[in-house]
């Protein structure tokens, strides 16, 4: 049964809070989100009733119908009006040319949450506040980029007076940045640079070009995330968190990489780049599974499959998406090893069809 669409963020903001929750709490959760999006989202409505999956035949978040992430490029996949919503995140568009994903939220207040709490444990982990210095374009010059928000909130909740951002609506400030790098290994003050994959190969190939390196002070680190997209050159990912390393001075094991997309509201992280694809995990509010995109059977553990993953955060669109990412899951997370190829990259093409057709039906 659906409950009162006015208490979910409250409801979801409580068990955010919670330090764990039980598998019986989170299954109560999802199944009550479900029943919810069901009533409210038409397309997943639609989709659902020609699977046979209903509020009254659904028993566990395993069994709720996974969305394929590329649908939220064709339909729109929201609870409420779109025109009523505080915020509209787009995704880049790479893999469709102009043709972007859109994830629409009514309000703020469930992502932020998610972020702040996710971010506090798995990358700050006790430490309240350090220089930052963002690698990214702010928010006024990307107003739909869920990494330009999710960074700004970085900085407003997590860096000191003194952060800042390197990188604008012209590019790379190579002069701030260097100052910056410059001053905190004068002043052994740590600095932790955030920013997309390919603005820190920027960065990296920018003081390579000016024959400068650092030794930033112990507590510093590196956060980098999305991959390269075509806005850089390719690096293969062992050679990529090294060059780092040489350049800023920092170990591996202090090289973040957060994994998450625009179509979901909650990150996964690893505990840094020692060695890779590094183990990454999640709060209590998103779970993972590895399927076989053509029969949507569990993959047994140790086995490649395609990543699904069910985040509480996304109250407003389909807590559970299929997306092209390849993994093998961990005992506490699962290890990513890529973009579906061939037989998986075609199972996941047929699950958009199944459901658009579903969907529009």
């Amino acid at each position: 049964m659906a409950f009162d669409a006015s208490t979910i963020p409250a409801d979801l903001l409580n068990f955010f809070a919670l330090p764990e929750v039980s598998d019986d709490d989170f299954n109560a959760m999802a199944l009550r989100l479900f029943a919810h999006q069901v009533q409210h989202n038409l397309p997943f409505q639609r989709f659902c009733q020609l699977r046979g999956k209903t509020p009254r035949s659904v028993k566990h978040w395993h069994d709720i119908p996974a969305v394929p992430i590329n649908a939220f490029k064709d339909l729109t996949l929201s609870c409420v009006p779109p025109d009523t919503c505080a915020r509209v995140f787009m995704t880049s568009g790479t893999t469709r040319g102009d043709v972007k994903g859109r994830h629409h939220h009514p309000a703020l207040e469930v992502y932020d949450s998610s972020m702040r709490l996710n971010f506090a444990q798995h990358v700050m982990q006790g430490q309240p506040r350090i220089r930052m210095g963002i690698l990214f374009p702010d928010e006024v010059a990307l107003p739909n980029s869920s990494l330009a928000h999710y960074l700004q909130l970085a900085l407003t909740h997590f860096g000191t007076a003194d952060s800042g951002y390197f990188m604008g609506a012209q590019g790379l400030d190579i002069a701030g940045l260097t100052a910056a790098l410059q001053q905190a290994q004068d002043t052994a003050q740590p600095l932790a640079l955030l920013g997309a994959s390919y603005s820190l190969v920027h960065a990296m190939d920018a003081l390579a070009a000016l024959g400068q390196s650092f030794q930033l002070p112990a507590g510093s680190w590196l956060f980098d995330t999305g991959g390269f997209k075509g806005q850089s050159r390719e690096i293969e990912m062992d050679a990529f968190y090294d060059q780092l390393s040489a350049t800023f001075g920092v170990p591996r094991t202090h090289c973040l990489n957060m994994y998450g997309m625009t179509e979901l509201s909650t990150q996964f992280y690893d505990r840094g780049n020692a060695t890779v694809p590094s183990v990454k995990r999640g709060p209590h509010w998103i779970r993972s599974r590895v399927i076989d995109p053509i029969s949507g059977r569990e993959m047994p553990r140790g086995e490649r499959g395609i990543l699904v993953h069910t985040d509480l955060g996304n109250y407003n669109a389909v807590t559970t998406i299929l997306t092209e990412d390849v993994g093998v899951a961990t005992d506490d997370g699962f290890v990513l090893l890529g973009r579906a190829q061939g037989a998986q990259a075609k199972g996941c093409s047929l699950a958009v069809e199944d459901f658009l057709k579903a969907a529009r039906a």
